[in-house]
């Protein structure tokens, strides 16, 4: 785990947390969860399970999964059973990489700057069934301009400065900083310094259901 990864614990998964160099003497490490437990909750479909030892143990190297399924090709013989992508961790570092070539190559929306969507590489679908996840790229000096859709949307800002207005209200953002756009409120983007923004959303859900609506300005 690196600042800016984006990291996915599928459904159906034993999973646990650890920080090695915090063992070492390192520092402590702050992340990020975004949870559909909300949604999960309503439909009544939310358990958790223990696994029977301290720790789960680990049966493929580091890198694995991004070796079999992050450059364009997958395993001759894999099936998809599973919605939720096969990579565990999105780098940052190509994350990073490709907006940055976008941004050279002249790209710029008016209301996203550079902005891209996760995918799942087996599908060409939503790494989740029902998270949808975006990385985007600010300018120095962009404005952008106003849009809103159905979709809630949380942000954490990986670099940069600027602000965003919600609705009425304006708040400034640096690095590290989370906000919240609610459903169908007008959202305004601008950037002090070039920055890069994660978001996540429930927009998965709302386009199987066809509830996904958006407006620009």
């Amino acid at each position: 785990m690196h600042p800016g990864d984006f990291i996915i614990t599928p459904s159906w998964m034993w999973h646990d947390h650890g920080n090695p160099s915090a063992d070492e003497g390192g520092e402590p490490v702050v992340w990020l969860d975004g949870l559909d437990i909300p949604l999960i909750a309503s439909l009544d479909a939310g358990f958790a399970e223990n696994y029977p030892e301290a720790t789960q143990p680990v049966t493929r190297p580091e890198g694995d999964s991004f070796a079999r399924f992050g450059h364009n090709m997958v395993p001759v013989r894999h099936r998809v059973s599973d919605p939720t992508s096969p990579i565990f961790s999105y780098t940052y570092e190509c994350s990073r990489e490709a907006l940055d070539a976008l941004h050279r190559n002249g790209e710029l929306d008016e209301w996203d700057g550079v902005k891209l969507r996760y995918v799942n590489p087996a599908t060409g679908g939503w790494p989740m069934p029902t998270i949808a996840t975006f990385m985007q790229y600010l300018p120095a000096g962009f404005n952008g301009r106003t849009y809103r859709s159905t979709d809630a949307t949380v942000y954490c800002v990986v670099e940069g400065k600027g602000a965003v207005r919600i609705g009425d209200n304006e708040f400034l953002f640096e690095p590290h900083d989370v906000f919240v756009a609610p459903s169908w409120a007008p959202v305004q983007l601008s950037a002090a310094a070039e920055s890069v923004l994660f978001s996540y959303s429930d927009r998965p859900v709302l386009a199987a259901l066809n509830l996904l609506r958006e407006e620009f300005a």
